[in-house]
């Protein structure tokens, strides 16, 4: 596997873009597969979001190959915006692919941001009903409850030691709206002071608290 790759799969809908990236040491065997959700793509989520790629970057620092898909309609993907329902079955799409490139003995990491989170959450809960469950997720500015634009989002459950992190003046999804879908699961939430959705000059505390999370 090259280090940088740009591969086309074919989904549900269409064909989809996604850039993988092989862990840093070549002779090395990988210690897993991540894969990793953008945000919005109806207000300029790209897989090349700078959360996203700090998402890819501390995980390649842990050995992983790294998988981020662009959503339908965004970049090279196609197909159309679907609320995160087919963009679910498209995420399963990209599993399936890395699993049958790979193999099935890695284990599966999944992470996301805003929108990505949310898909993330969809995606984990798929698998696991399939008997394949992902090994741990990151969830980063996660879209739970009522945010900006008047969207709704039902987030669903996630296992006991998911990382979940979310800035403390987040104004495009409100802490509290995370912290409101959290309590009922006894969820911990890593809440990073002054930082805003987008993680403005905070995105080195993201691959700090991932890399601290690991050595658990």
């Amino acid at each position: 596997m090259s280090r940088h790759e740009q591969v086309f799969l074919e989904g549900p809908d269409g064909r989809i873009e996604v850039f993988v990236e092989a862990h840093p040491q070549d002779n090395e065997a990988p210690t897993g597969i991540a894969l990793i959700a953008h945000p919005h793509p109806l207000f300029g989520g790209t897989a090349d979001n700078k959360v996203v790629t700090t998402l890819a970057k501390a995980f390649r620092e842990l050995g992983c190959i790294t998988l981020r898909p662009s959503f339908r309609g965004v970049g090279g993907s196609e197909g159309a915006h679907d609320h995160g329902v087919a963009e679910t079955e498209d995420l399963l799409a990209v599993h399936a692919y890395i699993r049958s490139r790979c193999g099935g003995d890695l284990p599966v990491f999944l992470a996301g941001f805003s929108f990505g989170a949310y898909v993330i959450t969809r995606l984990a809960q798929r698998l696991a009903e399939r008997g394949d469950p992902a090994k741990r997720l990151v969830l980063v500015g996660t879209a739970s409850g009522f945010i900006e634009g008047l969207r709704k989002y039902e987030t669903a459950a996630v296992p006991a030691d998911t990382v979940v992190i979310h800035g403390a003046k987040d104004e495009t999804v409100p802490l509290l709206n995370v912290l409101a879908w959290a309590e009922p699961l006894d969820l911990p939430v890593t809440v990073i002071p002054g930082a805003d959705h987008f993680f403005h000059r905070r995105l080195h505390l993201i691959r700090d608290i991932i890399h601290r999370q690991w050595r658990h």
